[in-house]
């Protein structure tokens, strides 16, 4: 696996109760652009049954082959949890996965609609102590190689997303600017504080996305998230415009970033990731995230 040793504390859920809300493109592009823009090696952790943002970082064929392969995430965890196996996490990552042309840093854990299944047997079987452990020692081990680890949670609060907050660094929560998406926020924070003991990762911040260009109500929401200091909303946001649904179609020919993400959404985006990595950053000196200075533009 190529790359530089990345920051230890540096693996990122991207969760929220509610559904909708646009977190598997938001982990595409971010992942895109922390390679394209930023060199990082980055590895995203699809954990999500849909296999929404494998889907967008492979074609559907090539998913496929690794599913019918049992070379999916689903099958690392049925050796590891299931059959208390040892399996080599490296054989289970995927090279060369994006279809833009400088993004040639990003890896992939995929995913299998077979998730929720392996999710039942770990109920049934009363492993979650050793779910959550393998889900540490694979933590572990990638922090070493990777910049950053991007884990894709599915909605809702599941066995194997409460083992990612709980052995994660931190986690993010992207949100619409709507009442809905807000309270599912309100449910993520009283569920981080039952069971304090077990441990949770840190809140690195929450980001609105999806955010309607030019609509008052969108952007007194966000005004009302940036003004709680709890949530460390981010300053940026990311629109909703439709080229970005485009972007979330995988192409077989490899295109540009900019042919990707083009005006405003390329710039809405290299802007929240180096946001994004300035508190990662900041954390790794012992700062206080939410006291970031707010990341210029990046051109």
């Amino acid at each position: 696996m190529a790359g530089e040793i990345g920051l230890m504390r540096n693996s990122i859920a991207m969760m929220n109760t509610k559904g909708g809300v646009g977190k598997s493109t938001l982990v595409m592009a971010v992942a895109e652009t922390m390679s394209a823009h930023h060199g990082k090696n980055v590895l995203v952790i699809d954990s999500d049954a849909q296999s929404s943002v494998s889907s967008m970082l492979m074609t559907v064929s090539s998913l496929y082959k690794l599913q019918s392969e049992a070379a999916t995430i689903v099958d690392y965890l049925h050796s590891t949890v299931l059959r208390a196996e040892a399996a080599e996490w490296p054989k289970f990552i995927v090279r060369n996965v994006s279809d833009v042309d400088e993004s040639r840093t990003v890896f992939l854990l995929p995913s299998d609609m077979q998730l929720t299944l392996f999710e039942r047997e770990v109920s049934k079987e009363s492993l979650h102590p050793r779910l959550r452990s393998v889900i540490a020692a694979l933590l572990n081990e990638v922090r070493k190689v990777f910049d950053v680890v991007l884990i894709d949670c599915p909605p809702g609060l599941s066995i194997l997303t409460e083992c990612w907050l709980r052995e994660a660094d931190f986690y993010i929560s992207p949100t619409k600017a709507d009442y809905i998406s807000v309270c599912g926020l309100e449910v993520f924070r009283r569920f981080k504080s039952l069971n304090p003991e077990m441990g949770f990762a840190e809140n690195l911040g929450v980001i609105v996305n999806m955010k309607e260009p030019n609509s008052a109500s969108d952007e007194e929401y966000h005004k009302w998230l940036a003004g709680n200091p709890a949530t460390r909303c981010f300053a940026h946001a990311i629109p909703r415009l439709n080229v970005l649904q485009s972007a979330a179609r995988f192409q077989p020919e490899q295109r540009s970033y900019l042919a990707k993400y083009p005006g405003q959404i390329g710039e809405a985006s290299r802007m929240l990731t180096a946001e994004i990595l300035t508190r990662l950053d900041d954390s790794a000196k012992g700062k206080d995230p939410a006291s970031a200075e707010k990341a210029s533009t990046v051109a």
